[in-house]
């Protein structure tokens, strides 16, 4: 008796190696696990969560004696802005998204003031 292989339909490219495009080049290993990962039913449910619980702080408002010392402040700065003092500088900038905002501390030489717009 003759020992035949069966023959199947695609014994001709069974054996064949993955064919490799010149143009194309091969998708990483990470970026083919990506189009089998889970359906987001909820999207940007995650995002709502974050900014939720993202904190801010509310803002504190100044009584007449701390205006009147950032006002010798200020006048200080000015009188020395020949030299260009180092200051630090803190400020509540109002959130985007929220009630809130927080406060920033910046330390830097004061170039110039410009009494229109507020701004060292």
């Amino acid at each position: 008796m003759e020992n035949k292989k069966p023959t199947g339909k695609y014994d001709d490219i069974i054996d064949l190696p993955h064919p490799t495009s010149r143009r194309h080049p091969r998708m990483p290993m990470k970026n083919r696990a990506a189009q089998f990962s889970p359906f987001a039913a909820l999207t940007g449910y995650d995002d709502a969560i974050t900014e939720t619980a993202r904190l801010t702080e509310g803002r504190i408002e100044q009584d007449e004696n701390e205006k009147e010392l950032m006002d010798r402040r200020m006048a200080e700065i000015r009188a020395k802005l020949g030299t260009r003092p180092t200051v630090v500088l803190t400020w509540f900038r109002p959130d985007e998204r929220k009630s809130g905002g927080a406060y920033i501390t910046l330390d830097g030489r004061v170039k110039a003031i410009d009494e229109y717009a507020g701004c060292l």
